[in-house]
């Protein structure tokens, strides 16, 4: 499939690296010139001048708004044939789901919430519909031909694991030989291991998971500290497996579920910069900072002609209650957003990304979840009676995710935005 190759092309994003203003020489006889008048030359190039310094400004002013509004820069130009894919809603469909959990080797099974008891089906039947354009069907047959040879990387907390296996389902439907899919070190799906790696043989190709829930380095706090410090997270400072992640073709990250004061402070976790402890930083200021540390590392460390970047935004949970400990799912999607979408975070990984030179796409799927409140684990996982508001089931919204991906990577027009401030 030549539109499905992952090898960049001239049409995907625009860059310093591939923009040529060269083109065909024009030969102008200079009688031309000579019958023209001065005035009438100085004329049209005020002219001229005038339309380009309007279209500046006006093109400014349009990237400014879209920042502090807090929408992505490829919303305004780096759309795939003008539309933005995370528009839209979900609309039935009784063709899904793609895949079935229960004969997918890598899936686990606390999210395969039939196999553990829910009745209804209802909630897998409906798939994304952008609301100015069509995402064709997944086609797994294309998608497996256009990742041979390629390594695919997702870095992140549970909720990248999750998409990381559904990634896997949906590419195993296409497999004859189940037993040429196999995890590379032999382990089982696990959440406590930070890396697995899937190999699809046959295509010579790996899907592969680094467990990073922050993305930077978390280790032991200074000396002479306070007694209620435990760790740190070392927001200058990428996580040491990092170096790991550069040698691919996709890397998709994610961050920001575990960026509150339950996973941090509460469990005696802080921020350090440096050798200095900074007790008194707000988390959102913190989670800045190490995403600036990350966008950094991209710059200097992905060879970004080689690998595409996503960046997936927070992905809404559905805590009701004066706790938010009650779950309660619908049957359906609803047709307003409840969940808790974490605005303050989508709007600094925008920001922090607008300002990067290398090009990255950002995932920003916070919406397209923030309705389904029907699509949570809640009480159909494998440690009863606890129930989950927060992680989706499989098949499930995840698989939504990996479509986009799969067509944003397929089609030429994949927003890869490099707008400079």
């Amino acid at each position: 499939m030549g539109s499905a190759n992952l090898n960049r092309t001239t049409s995907s994003h625009i860059s310093r690296r591939n923009l040529s203003f060269s083109g065909p020489r024009v030969s102008v006889h200079r009688k031309v010139w000579g019958s023209l008048s001065a005035y009438t030359v100085a004329t049209a190039f005020f002219l001229i001048s005038s339309i380009l310094a309007l279209g500046c400004v006006l093109y400014l002013s349009l990237f400014r708004t879209s920042i502090h509004r807090g929408v992505s820069p490829y919303e305004l130009i780096g759309r795939t044939h003008g539309c933005d894919v995370f528009e839209g809603s979900w609309i039935p469909d009784s063709s899904y789901p793609l895949y079935n959990s229960s004969t997918c080797p890598f899936a686990e099974r606390g999210f395969n919430c039939l196999a553990n008891g829910r009745r209804d089906t209802e909630y897998l039947k409906w798939r994304w519909k952008p609301r100015q354009c069509h995402v064709p069907r997944f086609d797994v047959n294309q998608t497996l031909e256009s990742l041979r040879g390629k390594r695919v990387v997702f870095v992140g907390d549970s909720m990248s694991r999750t998409q990381w296996e559904s990634f896997i389902c949906m590419l195993m439907t296409g497999v004859r030989e189940p037993k040429s899919v196999y995890e590379v070190k032999g382990n089982n799906i696990s959440k406590r291991i930070r890396f697995l790696g899937v190999r699809f043989h046959s295509f010579n190709f790996t899907v592969e998971f680094f467990r990073s829930v922050f993305l930077v380095q978390q280790g032991l706090p200074p000396r002479h500290g306070p007694k209620r410090i435990q760790s740190t997270l070392k927001l200058d400072k990428l996580d040491d497996i990092s170096k790991k992640w550069v040698d691919s073709d996709v890397l998709v990250f994610n961050s920001g579920h575990w960026w509150n004061p339950g996973k941090l402070f509460d469990s005696g976790c802080y921020f350090q910069v440096g050798g200095s402890l900074k007790l008194g930083m707000p988390i959102t200021a913190a989670f800045k900072m190490a995403m600036e540390t990350w966008a950094s590392w991209v710059e200097t460390m992905v060879d970004t002609d080689r690998t595409h970047i996503f960046f997936r935004t927070f992905e809404p949970s559905h805590w009701s209650g004066l706790n938010q400990k009650v779950c309660e799912l619908t049957k359906q999607p609803v047709t307003e957003a409840t969940g808790e979408d974490r605005s303050e975070f989508v709007g600094i990984i925008t920001d922090v990304v607008a300002r990067m030179r290398a090009p990255v796409t950002i995932l920003n799927v916070t919406s397209m979840g923030a309705v389904r409140s029907d699509a949570h684990i809640g009480p159909w996982g494998d440690l009863r009676p606890l129930v989950d508001c927060s992680h989706w089931c499989l098949p499930g919204v995840p698989d939504a995710w990996n479509e986009l991906i799969f067509h944003l990577l397929a089609n030429p027009g994949i927003p890869r935005p490099s707008i400079r401030r």
